[in-house]
């Protein structure tokens, strides 16, 4: 009876043995998460937004963890070149995506997407959130946001804004503003922001839709005059400027972003630990530092709270972009 017992114990722990040995592997590889370089595709060309948040970003996350990140542009489409690619990379958390606001934009703006949006990422985290600008040229009589559209009710095309293209940002932004206002506007598309900046300025069109960094040393420089900024609160840069809402226009608030974005099925524990890396980066002093000095606001949160804001993005653009009529040709 001794012996059997014995024997039963044996074969109890030898069981217990096995299965420790079997989850072992999984544990230790994920725990050894990471364990080689990282790559984080940024959708946008060197120089551009996208591209200085992924460099500012992307030493601090390496430090967190332990490995380097190495950026590498793949630029085109709005985007959609680059995410095609981590959309059909390995979900090991060694491919990311540092996308920008376009992500929410494009499934409405491009019905034949190489990838379902909604479901071919995860994502990690919001950077931050840039608010834009409604900017009159100095010669434009309007000085607040009533005035302005006082004068775009006049006639049907009264007042025209300039944009980097159809379906750009500044763009949507416009139209936004003309459902809020209930006002028609004409849309001036220029190959590219600075063209259409520099004409804004030159008086060729009198209004603008900027982002608040590339346009701000020309408010300061009086060539261009702000009438409102599109955040919920007013900017620390521009105190003294108010908000749409407070100019009477709800639902106007406008944001350009940037998040970071991991492939669907990325295991969960890769994805803590890519989440905690970029709390961690967003936490750094200088991070912070450049960021406000931009005039954005760091968007702290879980990749749940992260997702849940780039899916109200995409419904608010694609029903901008449905009521509009916006496309891209």
């Amino acid at each position: 009876m001794t012996h059997l017992l014995c024997r039963r114990a044996l074969a109890q722990i030898a069981l217990a043995s096995l299965a420790v040995c079997a989850m072992a592997p999984k544990a230790m590889a994920q725990a050894a998460y990471p364990s080689k370089p990282i790559t984080l595709v940024v959708t946008y060309p060197p120089g551009g937004g996208a591209d200085a948040m992924a460099r500012l970003i992307g030493p601090r996350m390496a430090e967190a963890l332990g490995q380097p990140i190495a950026i590498e542009n793949r630029p085109g489409a709005s985007g959609q070149i680059g995410a095609a690619a981590v959309a059909k990379a390995a979900p090991d958390g060694y491919t990311l995506m540092l996308d920008a606001s376009s992500f929410a934009v494009n499934p409405a703006l491009y019905p034949r997407l190489p990838y379902d949006s909604a479901k071919a990422f995860l994502p990690v985290g919001v950077v931050a959130l840039f608010p834009n600008v409604v900017l009159v040229n100095a010669s434009f009589p309007a000085k607040n946001i009533a005035e302005l559209t006082a004068a775009a009710r006049k006639s049907k095309d009264a007042v025209s804004y300039a944009s980097s293209g159809n379906g750009s940002a500044q763009h949507l932004a416009g139209a936004l503003f003309e459902s809020a206002a209930k006002v028609d506007m004409v849309h001036v598309p220029y190959k590219g922001g600075g063209p259409a900046l520099n004409d804004v300025i030159g008086g060729q069109v009198p209004l603008f839709f900027g982002n608040l960094a590339s346009t701000l040393q020309h408010i300061q420089s009086g060539k261009l005059r702000a009438l409102a900024v599109t955040s919920e609160k007013r900017s620390p840069i521009l105190p003294d400027v108010p908000t749409l809402g407070e100019s009477g226009l709800k639902g106007t608030e406008i944001y350009e972003w940037n998040a970071v974005f991991a492939p669907a099925n990325t295991p969960e524990p890769v994805m803590r630990r890519l989440a905690a890396a970029f709390q961690q980066a967003l936490d750094s002093p200088e991070v912070k530092a450049r960021v406000a000095q931009l005039g954005g606001e760091i968007q702290k949160g879980s990749p749940e709270q992260a997702r849940r804001f780039i899916e109200q993005q995409t419904g608010l653009w694609g029903q901008v972009i449905r009521d509009r009529k916006i496309t891209v040709e």
